[in-house]
């Protein structure tokens, strides 16, 4: 057929080569929905999660079936040798196991004591979580670097410092962040005390050093909160530290007394940055420093209403569960435990970490309880956090009513 003849013939049949125009166009359209849907079809739906009002009624629910006593615990986290005031626990023991159903703590803190084998560890972490009313955070300091329990002990991933890092940017540090929590999910743990969100500022201080992410203030605040989603990503409930900063400090409270020589408009300008971008990114829980900042109180940051409910809860808003730093730290030798619990939860802290004497703090709680120094209203605000922070994170189970 001639070029003319073509164009003639077309011209004469152009309806009915639109019309098989459109008919192979719908075609091919069917055939990709169809794939796609078949697609679809062969992967699994994902688990809706629950509503923050259900969560909410559901912890209240579980509240409400709690004596004041197992509230009380349910504010402590604390090393398996402090309920059984012995030798070093690395597995499930008739004393331990009375011990969690006295003292049903909110939450148990493993170290590097504690693992010999993976193995041993995951039988250890499993027999913690079925060994009280309420299932407890299983949680551990794991940073990388020279703050590694599990790296060191049952050899998870080798990672350095998060500084050296630094220069990996966002991606670098959301992957490292959900590496960590990946593996200590893997041997049982549902919380990790991380990500550092102080920024390392005094070189001639090694109290935080390495462990921060950056001697910057903004790309630490941009690394943090990306951590923060890596933790989440890789399953486990994380916790920023040291708050309102540690980095630039000249002591380690872990030692004695440290301070921070900032006024507030400094802080918000530095050392606050990283907190407020990593509770944006949604960080679970946010853990108070002792340190003294005379600029806004004469005591430790975690005994300060000021800082901990004025600052944290209210300027940053802040709604997540908020814990002390260790209580056995030099920094409060002056005062007991009952003492520090007491004035920690004055101060607007929901959990405490790592008291020493568990019967004699949770007398005192009781004791403040009852002459008014603390509020009951208050116990179960901080109670409901907890509990619905263990539920958003499947690590307590919904009551069969809720």
């Amino acid at each position: 057929m001639k070029r003319s003849d073509f164009w003639t013939t077309a011209k004469q049949n152009w309806r009915a080569l639109a019309y098989l125009l459109v008919l192979t166009v719908l075609a091919v359209v069917l055939v990709v929905v169809c794939v796609r849907r078949g697609q679809d079809a062969a992967q699994p739906s994902p688990t809706p999660r629950t509503s923050a009002k259900v969560r909410k009624d559901a912890a209240q629910a579980l509240l409400d079936g709690m004596t004041t006593h197992e509230k009380i615990c349910q504010l402590l986290i604390v090393q398996p040798e402090a309920l059984t005031g012995g030798s070093t626990v690395t597995g499930m023991t008739d004393e331990l196991a009375a011990a969690l159903r006295e003292y049903p703590v909110g939450g148990v803190l493993l170290s590097a004591q504690n693992m010999t084998s993976g193995e041993q560890l995951a039988a250890l972490t499993g027999a913690l979580a079925d060994g009280c009313k309420t299932a407890p955070l299983i949680s551990v300091d794991e940073e990388g670097g020279r703050v590694a329990r599990l790296m060191n002990t049952v050899g998870t991933t080798k990672l350095g410092s998060m500084y050296s890092y630094r220069a990996q940017g966002t991606q670098g540090a959301h992957d490292n962040a959900q590496t960590i929590a990946r593996d200590i999910a893997a041997y049982g743990f549902n919380t990790d005390f991380a990500p550092v969100a102080d920024v390392w500022t005094n070189k001639r201080s090694s109290a935080i050093g390495d462990r921060a992410y950056s001697d910057n203030y903004d790309e630490a605040a941009a690394l943090v909160a990306a951590a923060v989603k890596g933790f989440h990503d890789g399953g486990v409930i994380c916790c920023l530290k040291h708050f309102p900063g540690h980095g630039s400090t000249a002591a380690d409270s872990h030692n004695g007394a440290a301070t921070v020589d900032k006024t507030l408009p400094r802080l918000r300008q530095e050392d606050l940055k990283p907190f407020v971008t990593g509770i944006a990114a949604g960080a679970d829980m946010v853990m108070v420093g002792h340190l003294t900042v005379p600029t806004m109180d004469d005591v430790p940051a975690s005994l300060s209403h000021k800082i901990v409910t004025n600052l944290l809860r209210h300027d940053l808003g802040f709604r997540g569960v908020i814990v002390t730093d260790g209580l056995q730290m030099q920094a409060l030798a002056q005062y007991s435990d009952g003492e520090k619990a007491v004035l920690a939860l004055a101060a607007g802290n929901d959990m405490l970490l790592e008291l020493d004497d568990v019967p004699g703090a949770v007398a005192a709680i009781e004791k403040a309880l009852t002459d008014g120094t603390l509020s009951r209203a208050a116990l179960d605000e901080s109670v409901l956090r907890i509990l619905q922070l263990k539920l958003a994170h499947g690590v307590a189970a919904m009551p069969e009513n809720g």
